[in-house]
């Protein structure tokens, strides 16, 4: 406040110090945020993916027989050795040609079920929620019930009953691979426990195509149906038809759950993750092969995933188009 001098004239009293700075708040701090939201996912992410492939690839130049912890260094021994054994080269051609069915096959199902569900005007939630329900299954209790009740072999299984009703013999689905009945229990328990998820993604695509385009074509004269989803809705579905073929593949080529416990410890039908497993904790239980073969596969599956982005055009821009 002013104080009064001698003359009588007032002067203004010394200003304050400054305040101290106030802390900015936590919410107002965009860094600490980020480090607090995504710090315990990088860490997760670290320790249990991270670790692992960088433990893997070292341990695959090491001859490690019922151990973690080698000491001999034998060079590219293993992935020698893996890219001769037949049982690692077969599982690879047969999976390559699986991945090459299963995922139109998976794709066409996804799409039609959302063209459909998208075209509904009453009950859409109810059907989208009945088409989607399988994700929630495990594939373990998924393939159990294909292969304990549907194609369990036996006369009185769900398959073999509806094929009796037409004069057919029962089949033993799962007994051998000739005939290779095993494929169509497979392929459909994947279908079941796959295309509800691929459904919703396709689902919200239809949903975001501007309804203009189609009064646009119509006007043009565009009739509806095969002309206007070649012309209108398949090149607007472009980067969610690339994104689900991406997720296929990679999907196809770690399958592990439904085959190992469908076909149990055949020697036939096995993917390369079962054949992994059997190389890494079977009897031999030869780590150093296993990780060179992890390798061997985690690089075809980055190549084909890269070769086919190329090819559907991942990653371009509009102007690419």
């Amino acid at each position: 406040m002013p104080t009064l001098t001698d003359s009588g004239v007032t002067s203004p009293a010394p200003s304050e110090a400054p305040k101290a700075r106030a802390r900015r708040p936590l919410r107002g701090n965009p860094t600490a945020n980020f480090w607090l939201f995504t710090g315990p996912f990088m860490i997760g992410l670290a320790i249990f993916v991270y670790l692992p492939i960088g433990w893997s690839l070292w341990l695959s130049f090491f001859d490690a027989r019922f151990t973690v912890t080698p000491s001999e260094f034998i060079g590219f021994d293993n992935y020698r050795y893996m890219l001769t054994d037949d049982g690692f080269t077969g599982s690879l051609v047969t999976f390559t040609v699986f991945a090459a069915f299963i995922v139109p096959t998976t794709w066409a199902l996804a799409l039609g079920l959302a063209l459909m569900v998208n075209r509904l005007r009453f009950m859409r939630a109810f059907f989208r929620s009945v088409f989607f329900l399988p994700t929630a299954v495990s594939y373990v209790a998924a393939s159990l019930i294909w292969k304990m009740s549907i194609f369990s072999g036996v006369r009185f299984g769900l398959m073999n009953t509806v094929l009796g009703w037409f004069g057919v013999d029962g089949i033993a689905w799962l007994a051998g691979p000739e005939p290779p009945w095993y494929w169509l229990v497979i392929v459909t328990v994947r279908l079941w426990l796959q295309a509800g998820f691929f459904m919703i993604l396709f689902l919200a695509a239809l949903q975001n195509i501007p309804q203009e385009l189609y009064e646009a074509a119509a006007i043009d004269g565009a009739k509806p149906g095969w002309q206007t989803f070649r012309y209108i809705t398949l090149p607007q579905l472009r980067a969610t038809s690339t994104a689900v073929v991406l997720l296929l593949l990679v999907q196809a080529y770690q399958a592990f759950d439904e085959f190992y416990n469908l076909l149990s410890r055949t020697t036939w039908g096995r993917p390369p993750l079962v054949e992994l497993y059997e190389t890494a904790l079977g009897e031999n239980q030869d780590y150093g092969a296993g990780s060179a073969g992890a390798m061997i596969l985690t690089l075809l599956i980055c190549v084909v995933t890269l070769l086919q982005g190329r090819f559907m055009g991942f990653g371009r821009g509009e102007e690419a188009k």
